[in-house]
């Protein structure tokens, strides 16, 4: 046997004779041994063996054991043995024996044992070696002695005759130890799972007691060890590098590349491979395995061209390791944002990002798949409006991928987010059974109760509605509890109704809600536009709607046909069987009801869409104007002082015939409603019908009742009508006197200047005074005749108003009126002179002015009642004469220029007196004490 297979002697010789040649090629050799011991190599012991083990194995995949033997590291691997072309690579730190297509084969990386020993030996079934520091020492003293000892352990290589191999292994490499060997084969335990992924030539690693073993099982790697199972998800590609990136002797014209992802366990602290552990830090989560360009330490890639162009391979097959996991579990694929950990994550990140915003691989509603950029994720919505919406919003997105725990992986894949106001412009136009639509509104209530800004966007959602059409928004859609159709009115779909709808603006709607709505209304007043049209529906819609909610005042302007068949007005028809049909006038602008649509709704509802059947009541309780369509409102509204606070008021008394009135008030009698109008405290029903009712053809107010006997031959007593008194009061006619309008005065007037009438003092007296009363207040026309003291109507122009008492003793009754109080005011009224002002005179005899206090039946008087003594005095004459209007008047008392005189009389000293202490209604009383001072008289 050649104790040397590998020539291993030729090699030391030219060491040697390099080293003895050039003292500076051993400190170059021992350096770079040096560095590759203490810095690139230090730590990667198992690596590299595990590389070697794996090139050794080739096309079949090899076995690693690791074990401690006599203190000895030993790793046995299967595959090729050792060759002199291995021998001289490991004799050289700057050569390598490694194939175009394998990871290492006893290159550089061998260094790596120098990290626990000095006397490295590979014993394979070819032959053996070993290396030796001390023997490298004593073949080189003096240069060792020059370094202090430290010598390259490498460099020089000696056969060795051990052949004793493990059974099945084919080369082994052994390692004295001067270390913890327990603690070394527990590192290598921890690395040696990772190493089986990293390494396709390696099927199984042995770490002393402990086996790794690595199946692949429906394209995904198991790794089976002592701890358990971990499974990788793996995807590889691979080719040739173009040639102009093959550069340099290092350089493989072959690459590859392997991702591989956790199924069990997301990475934690990852790095590159290169296909082993580099120290480059990487963030994504799934580990790259690729054939890179690496510096000698093995720890950084080579940045350059042809890193690029792997790592940029790489990034594209990214998106089909991704497509290897079920749809929702791709997104813990996506690498989410962050700061890259090295220049090479960067990249990395960068580059996988816009691999997968390119393909195809995102899970859609409908079970399709869509890339980033064709996709839309609605944002913050559910599963269930998802599933919806699939087949309404292009490219939308699987439900389960709207929780937030996906929102920073679609973020980094740039996916558009369908806002709520997104989702309500998709669904514009949109049609659909009503059915889904409920269950959109479902789906999208959760986020109105928790989003004023979303609710806010919903507020234009369409809405499916009863009769076919979609409306663009909840607004003034009405939900019914129970079906109903109403020509025009936007009612939602009963299936498509739900809550959501009234947060929105919708109105949960019974009949009074449709009944008060805009569209109702709308159609109510313009039914007699086109009755032909939808007449008959509407008729039927609003009446069932008024029989469960009452009629409306606005009712009235519902078309109806009439018994001719006519369209007109509801308000305009009266039900052919009411008794108003048998008080009005023969030519009244109102028809009667069909009799078939008077058969088929009750009384209440035609009346409460204001068909009549008596007399209409009109109410407003806070009017602005005279707009209720009363006869003759204007002019009750003028007559008020201050404008009516509230208006209830009667309908179409214009209406009633004039020899019906005693039957039409009978009418308004017998019904509580009518009734409260026709005695509403100065309301319109009374004032007019005082005005323009009839009964033999006067108005009530010129009538007076039976027992008003204070109005004898003021007012005539009212027919017999058959009506009683209450009524005729509360409809005008006169039970006392009463002065209301100026329409009462002139009537007042014209009736006292009517030589016809006979009228006692008393009443004209009354009449006057109330005249009076209101004669500020109006402005009328100064009648022709007035009545004067005589009882008789003279020629206003020949009479004046008394204003002055003692001037009545020189003025024919026949030419004075008089009145209680405030003559002036009256005598403006009726344009007619005070007496003052048209009489003088002159006192002809003379009288003895005499203290108040001096008259004793004076002082008694005025005693007996209490009254105080007037100051000054009164000038009293036997016979008091005055000259006034042409002639001589005996008089009882007279004021001249504040000068009081009076007859010696009771007479005119108690009228002297009543002026003097301006207690002239007392004057009577006067007289009769000074006549007789005694308590008789005033008690009797």
């Amino acid at each position: 046997m050649n104790r040397d297979p590998f020539g291993t002697e030729a090699l030391r010789d030219s060491v040697l004779a390099a080293w003895r040649g050039s003292p500076t090629r051993f400190r170059e050799d021992a350096n770079a041994e040096e560095d590759l011991r203490l810095g690139g190599y230090r730590d990667r012991l198992l690596v590299e063996l595990a590389q070697n083990a794996a090139d050794a194995a080739g096309d079949r995949p090899g076995v690693l054991r690791l074990s401690v033997v006599d203190g000895e590291l030993r790793a046995a691997n299967t595959g090729a043995p050792l060759t002199a072309a291995g021998v001289e690579a490991l004799a050289s730190l700057r050569a390598s024996a490694k194939s175009g297509d394998t990871v290492g084969r006893f290159g550089v990386g061998f260094a790596a044992v120098l990290a626990v020993t000095d006397a490295p030996r590979v014993v394979s079934s070819s032959g053996g070696v070993l290396f030796s520091a001390s023997r490298t020492r004593a073949a080189v003293p003096e240069l060792a002695s020059a370094r202090g000892g430290d010598v390259p352990v490498l460099r020089l290589v000696w056969p060795t005759d051990e052949a004793d191999l493990p059974a099945g292994f084919d080369t082994e490499v052994r390692l004295p130890l001067g270390l913890d060997a327990a603690g070394l084969l527990d590192e290598f335990a921890g690395q040696a799972p990772d190493l089986l992924l990293a390494l396709p030539g390696l099927r199984r690693i042995e770490v002393d007691d402990r086996v790794w073993e690595r199946t692949t099982v429906d394209g995904v790697v198991v790794l089976a060890g002592p701890e358990g199972e971990r499974r990788w998800l793996v995807h590889r590609v691979g080719g040739e590098l173009p040639a102009d990136l093959v550069q340099g002797v290092e350089a493989r014209p072959h690459w590859s590349a392997c991702w591989a992802y956790p199924l069990d366990a997301p990475l934690a602290g990852d790095v590159l491979h290169a296909p082993t552990p580099t120290d480059e830090k990487l963030s994504l989560p799934a580990r790259l395995i690729a054939t890179l360009p690496v510096e000698p330490s093995r720890r950084r890639v080579l940045v350059g061209p042809a890193a690029s162009y792997v790592l940029d391979q790489a990034c594209t097959a990214y998106p089909d390791l991704v497509t290897g996991l079920p749809a929702i579990d791709r997104m813990d694929l996506v690498p989410l944002p962050g700061f890259p950990l090295s220049e090479v994550d960067g990249l990395l990140r960068a580059g996988v990002l816009a691999a997968l915003r390119r393909a195809t691989w995102l899970p859609m509603a409908t079970g399709d798949w869509a890339s980033p950029v064709g996709a839309t994720v609605l944002d913050a919505a559910s599963e269930a409006l998802v599933d919806l919406l699939e087949d309404v919003v292009p490219g939308l997105l699987d439900g389960e991928l709207t929780l937030p725990k996906y929102a920073k992986a679609l973020a980094a894949l740039e996916v558009p987010r369908l806002s709520v106001a997104g989702v309500v412009t998709a669904l514009t136009g949109v049609g659909g059974d009503p059915t889904w639509w409920h269950d959109v509104y479902a789906a999208l209530a959760p986020l109105a109760d928790v989003d004023s800004a979303a609710r806010e966007a919903l507020g234009s959602l369409p809405v499916p509605l009863a009769d076919g059409r979609l409306v663009g928004s909840p607004r003034e859609v009405y939900l019914l509890d129970t079906p109903f159709e109403v020509p025009g009115l936007r009612i939602a779909h009963p299936d498509a109704a739900h809550p959501l709808l009234l947060r929105l603006g919708a109105v949960e709607a019974g009949p009074a809600e449709l009944l008060d709505s805009p569209a109702v209304r709308e159609a109510v007043e313009h039914s007699l536009d086109d009755p032909a049209l939808e007449g008959r529906d509407l008729l039927d819609a609003v009446l069932r709607l008024v029989s469960r909610a009452g009629g409306r005042p606005w009712l009235g302007a519902l078309a109806l046909p009439d018994a001719a068949g006519e369209w007109r007005r509801a308000d305009e028809l009266v039900l052919p069987d009411s008794p108003l049909l048998e008080v009005l006038e023969d030519d009244a602008p109102v028809g009667v009801l069909s009799a078939d649509v008077a058969a088929a709704w009750d009384r209440p509802t035609l009346t409460g869409v204001g068909v009549l059947d008596g007399f209409t009541v009109v109410v407003d309780d806070a009017p602005t104007e005279p707009d209720h369509d009363l006869a003759d409102e204007g002019y009750w509204w003028d007559a008020a002082e201050e404008p009516p606070a509230r208006v209830l008021g009667i309908r179409d008394l214009d209406l009633v015939a004039d020899d019906k009135w005693p039957a039409a008030l009978a009418m308004m009698a017998g019904s509580p409603e009518t009734w409260r109008a026709v005695v509403e405290p100065d309301g319109y029903t009374g004032w007019w019908l005082a005005r323009y009712a009839q009964f033999a053809g006067t108005p009530p107010r010129e009538w007076r009742t039976a027992d008003a006997e204070s109005l004898t031959g003021l007012y005539d007593v009212v027919p017999e009508v058959g009506l009683p008194p209450h009524v005729l009061a509360a409809c005008g006619v006169r039970t006392e006197l009463a002065v209301l309008d100026e329409d009462d005065v002139t009537d007042l007037l014209a009736r006292l200047g009517d030589p016809a009438r006979t009228l006692s003092d008393a009443l004209v007296l009354r009449v006057h005074a109330a005249l009076a009363e209101v004669a500020d207040a109006v402005s009328v026309e100064p009648p022709d005749r007035v009545r004067v003291l005589t009882g008789a109507a003279e020629p206003a122009d020949e009479v004046v108003v008394m204003d002055r008492p003692w001037l009545l003793g020189v003025l024919p009754p026949e030419a004075v009126l008089t009145a209680d109080t405030d003559p002036e005011a009256l005598a403006e009224l009726l344009a007619l002179p005070l007496a003052s002002e048209e009489v003088t005179g002159t006192v002809l005899t003379t009288g003895e002015e005499v203290g108040w206090a001096e008259l004793a039946a004076v002082r008694l008087a005025c005693d007996l009642l209490g009254v105080a003594l007037p100051a000054g005095t009164v000038t009293v004459h036997d016979r008091l004469e005055v000259s006034a209007e042409g002639d001589t008047h005996d008089v009882l008392w007279w004021l001249d220029e504040d000068v009081l005189h009076t007859a010696d009389t009771p007479e005119g000293l108690a009228r002297a007196l009543a002026w003097a202490t301006s207690r002239w209604p007392d004057r009577h009383t006067f007289a009769a004490l000074i006549t007789d001072p005694t308590p008789t008289i005033l008690l009797g």
